[in-house]
């Protein structure tokens, strides 16, 4: 794809080729044209020559030709005359000394136009019928512009050597001048480019004119003081309202706790207060996972990129859910593809990937059938691969395509409450730490997860 640079250059690079190549060719024509008129010129100055000739001669008779050719200026190169009577007796001619004829017809039409060129012909013929007291006197004269030739053939070779030197001047300079003029927009674009989220109180230089570019950069910084204002506004609404639902969620948590453990509630206001429980645990877990979320975007994350041991966060994430869910069991294995050196470490942030892990193992606990979260842990050269195994129902194909899309709730989880926001949320997090997440259903009943960090 073509820069704008690029764009321009190239473009104005072949309009002024085109415009240069039309005016050699006119140069080219012009000079042409202004040599087969000088040459018809010396044609009539011939003739002239000719005429004068013969009306001074008196008698022009068989003795003439002689006199003719010793006193007659050759102002022509290739030149040969000849001179017929009124009855088209030929009375000179000097194509007889070259062993050639003529064309008897061209007698004919003098008869009828009087006079006759014909320059597009080599050699070129210019005729006559000429008067000359009393007496006709057909005139034909033939020569070859071999000056004017060579002259027109050195400026065509002249013209394209220019030709093909401007194209490639042309194309340097407008690749020059272009980068030169659109260096300022260069640099407007770097500085946009620099421009993140948090970063949006940055305010690019304008100069003092009144050019396109300084009108841009104004009403960029315009448009990013909006939007800096826009988005202060959701991140504070964002942050203010988890801080505030997070706390009552915590009160009604504890007091559920302590509700629970009273002696005199039945088997069935038990499972409805550990329902109640477990669905205030998600809330606060949703909560929690858009506070965190507010403080870190794509730019800004890798500055706080700590080593972090990647066993060590699924473990701490398996720990916070098996407070809730105290029935899952965690399969921890390490691949036997993994090299006996593997430190099993990325650059990333704990607490976000603590997140993610969280998310996995409680849908593993929400959906899965047999209590058991399986993680499979491989590395590579080139990365960390991380499967979170869990056996229940599958996701079918159709879901699969928008498994990650924020809301979006399977066929299989329809029974059990839940906000539709948790794998959108993982998918942020990983997308923030270059890593992907796929899903796969190896069989019916087997749910497969795969992480993949780059080292």
């Amino acid at each position: 794809m073509r820069s704008l640079k690029q764009k321009i250059a190239l473009n104005l690079s072949v309009a002024f080729t085109l415009l240069f190549g039309v005016v050699l060719a006119v140069i080219y024509l012009s000079f042409n044209s202004f040599r087969r008129e000088e040459f018809k010129e010396r044609f009539e100055r011939r003739l002239d020559f000719t005429t004068s000739f013969i009306s001074q001669s008196g008698e022009f008779n068989a003795k003439n030709p002689l006199v003719f050719s010793e006193t007659a200026d050759n102002i022509m190169l290739n030149e040969n005359i000849v001179i017929f009577d009124a009855d088209k007796h030929l009375l000179y001619g000097t194509l007889e000394d070259h062993g050639t004829g003529w064309d008897k017809n061209l007698l004919d039409r003098l008869d009828r136009e009087k006079t006759i060129y014909t320059e597009h012909t080599n050699p070129e013929t210019y005729a006559a019928l000429r008067t000359i007291q009393g007496k006709n006197y057909y005139i034909i004269t033939t020569a070859r512009d071999t000056s004017g030739e060579s002259k027109l053939a050195y400026l065509k070779y002249l013209l394209i050597f220019s030709y093909l030197m401007s194209i490639i001047l042309i194309w340097f300079f407008s690749y020059y001048i272009i980068g030169k003029f659109l260096k300022p927009l260069e640099k407007l674009k770097k500085e946009i480019s620099e421009v993140t989220a948090h970063k949006l109180t940055t305010q690019i230089p304008v100069k003092a004119t009144n050019d396109e570019i300084g009108v841009l950069a104004q009403s960029f910084n315009t448009m990013i003081v909006r939007l800096n204002d826009v988005f202060q506004s959701q991140k504070d609404f964002t942050a203010s309202a988890s801080h505030e639902i997070r706390t009552p969620l915590t009160r009604m948590a504890f007091q559920l706790e302590n509700l629970k453990k009273s002696e005199r509630h039945s088997p069935e206001t038990l499972a409805v207060l550990s329902q109640i429980s477990t669905e205030i645990y998600q809330l606060s877990d949703l909560t929690n996972s858009l506070l965190v979320l507010t403080k870190f975007d794509k730019e800004n994350i890798k500055r706080i990129y700590e080593e972090v041991r990647i066993d060590e966060v699924i473990f701490d994430a398996y720990g916070k859910v098996e407070k809730n869910f105290p029935a899952l069991k965690l399969d921890f294995q390490i691949s036997e593809s993994s090299s006996e050196d593997a430190q099993l470490t990325i650059q990333g942030v704990k607490s976000l990937l603590e997140i993610v892990f969280t998310n996995l193992f409680k849908n593993a606990a929400l959906y899965a059938e047999n209590d058991e979260v399986k993680v499979l842990l491989e590395e590579s050269l080139t990365g960390l691969t991380v499967k979170v195994v869990s056996y229940g129902a599958t996701i079918s194909a159709e879901e699969q395509n928008r498994l990650f899309e924020p809301f979006m709730r399977g066929s299989n989880s329809q029974k059990t409450s839940g906000s539709g926001l948790g794998l959108k949320i993982v998918k942020r997090i990983l997308e923030y730490h270059r890593a992907t997440i796929t899903y796969e259903s190896a069989s019916v009943k087997r749910n497969i997860f795969i992480l993949k960090f780059p080292l």
